[in-house]
């Protein structure tokens, strides 16, 4: 993102448009919120499972998309890492903890 200033010179009573480099507090570093593959995308895969099936086996409302997020790394919150927790463990009638599931 680039940040816009204008510089007027004394002397001529010209305006000029700068343009310097900023970095924009909306978008956070690449490695804040992204930790790769984690572990609980192995456990549905070693289970046949799939985001539909924790989803339906919820009791909670999640969604597709919190699962998939959960699934490639994207940081997650954690009431919603324990609402993925509570539906692998009772679609598989595992006892899974959150440290089985997510590596962040």
């Amino acid at each position: 993102m680039l940040r816009a200033g204008i510089a007027i010179k004394d002397d001529q009573r010209s305006a000029t448009l700068l343009m310097e480099p900023s970095a924009s507090p909306a978008d956070p570093e690449p490695d804040d919120r992204n930790h790769g593959l984690q572990p609980i995308a192995g456990l549905l895969t070693h289970h046949g499972l799939k985001s539909q099936d924790l989803v339906a086996a919820s009791t909670e409302q999640i969604t597709y998309k919190m699962v998939t997020r959960g699934c490639k790394g994207r940081r997650l919150t954690n009431n919603v890492q324990s609402k993925l927790q509570r539906a692998l463990n009772k679609a598989t009638n595992a006892n899974y903890r959150l440290a089985d599931l997510f590596n962040y």
